[in-house]
């Protein structure tokens, strides 16, 4: 342990090896002369044996003024490690970072060199909590470090709300909008790989899967039958295997488990989108997610033939998004943009058909919040979004959202231009 403090801290907490090699060796040589005043036999003693006592006496008064220096006065002949470092930068620099395979444990050491060492550091609190976010994305569900990780994210950002502090709330809301961005990021990329496959299926599939596609809306009606075929090959998959070998069953699960791990991530990745959505609504920084999601382009179709279960979640998301949309200071063009790329899905998903995602309440609300922002845009905007609306509407096998309210409103305003 002292050892340790020495390295640790800099200084010697024991007397260094020079102080006790000459106290031993005082010692060893006031023994001595005690030892030879002793054997002295004579009743009278002569001058040497005067002499040889006051040099004894002289010796354990030496010995007591050792004792003094090592026990208040060690000597601090160890070295820093400020020192040792210096040492080496006259050397050569020593690139800690890049000995990864002798430091596993310690990825981001640089974030450590730039920091100040006097106090704590607010910016450093908010390094830490985007990267539990980002652990989040890497971390599988079903492991237990996942809740845990989930809990300190959690207590992190109602600690920071609690202190009420403008810096502290400034960090929840910078990282909750770089995890959101991340996410979905995430999740588009694995809904590509997910239709990527089923491109290639299709493909490789009947001719007539090919010509349904190519007919309007064929992509839609190709999700349906998607559907049905899996049902199907389910029910013969049942009856082949009651007479099949025992290794033709260990083989069935090795073919679909590629593509279970892939909605099965996209099913995690979506959940922790919405769990991030609704913690950006909490903190008041849920306009970085109605930006982010107006701007979502490219997953917004995608959603549409996703797994029902990541529809499930996104609709939720999409629902509470528009919600939000009443604002005054959100901008029309990200009103514009976000009803117009989420209202199919809100149209063609699997929401309530299978289980319930949104309850009949929060329905109605989230109609009446896109009636208010409807209303709101300029008459060319809504002409744009309600024309869609209707088309998707026509087709779809949900009737919901309804707004048939928002349309008539619109043609009644179209028809004052005449008068």
């Amino acid at each position: 342990m002292g050892t340790e403090l020495d390295i640790a801290y800099g200084y010697k907490t024991r007397p260094s090896s020079l102080l006790s090699s000459i106290f031993m060796s005082t010692v060893n040589a006031a023994a001595k002369t005690l030892v030879s005043v002793a054997k002295t036999e004579q009743a009278k003693w002569k001058a040497s044996d005067h002499l040889r006592f006051v040099v004894m006496l002289m010796t354990w008064v030496a010995l007591w003024v050792l004792r003094v220096l090592m026990d208040y006065f060690p000597c601090s002949v160890g070295f820093s490690p400020q020192y040792l470092l210096s040492g080496f930068s006259s050397v050569g620099s020593l690139d800690l970072s890049s000995s990864s395979s002798l430091m596993p444990s310690f990825p981001s050491l640089d974030l450590i060199v730039h920091e100040e060492l006097d106090g704590p550091s607010v910016q450093a609190l908010g390094r830490a909590l985007q990267q539990i976010l980002a652990l989040l994305n890497d971390i599988p569900a079903t492991s237990g470090k996942y809740q845990f990780a989930l809990a300190m994210a959690e207590r992190i950002m109602d600690e920071n709300a609690r202190y009420g502090h403008a810096a502290l709330l400034q960090i929840n809301r910078m990282a909750l909008a770089s995890a959101f961005a991340r996410t979905s990021n995430l999740l588009h990329r694995t809904l590509e790989r997910t239709q990527a496959e089923d491109d290639e299926d299709a493909n490789s599939g009947a001719w007539t899967t090919r010509v349904i596609r190519a007919l309007p809306m064929g992509n839609y009606l190709t999700s349906y039958m998607k559907g049905f075929g899996v049902c199907v090959n389910a029910i013969m998959s049942t009856v082949a295997n009651a007479g099949t070998c025992q290794l033709q069953k260990k083989r069935q699960p090795e073919v679909a488990s590629e593509r279970e791990v892939e909605e099965l991530m996209a099913e995690k990745l979506a959940q922790e989108l919405l769990w991030i959505t609704t913690k950006l609504r909490d903190y008041g920084a849920v306009d970085e997610a109605l930006v982010q999601w107006s701007f979502a382009s490219g997953l917004a179709p995608l959603s549409l033939s996703a797994n029902v279960r990541v529809q499930g979640f996104m609709v939720k998301i999409s629902a509470i998004l528009c919600g939000e949309l009443r604002g005054e200071e959100i901008s029309s063009q990200v009103k514009f943009r976000l009803l117009m790329f989420w209202l199919p899905l809100f149209c063609h998903a699997s929401n309530g058909l299978v289980y319930p995602v949104l309850t009949r309440f929060e329905k109605t609300e989230v109609e009446r919040a896109i009636d208010e922002v409807l209303s709101s845009l300029p008459a060319g905007d809504q002409e744009v979004i309600l024309t869609n609306w209707l088309q998707d509407f026509a087709i779809a096998a949900s009737d919901w959202p309804n707004l048939q309210f928002s349309y008539d409103r619109w043609c009644q305003f179209s028809r004052k231009v005449v008068t």
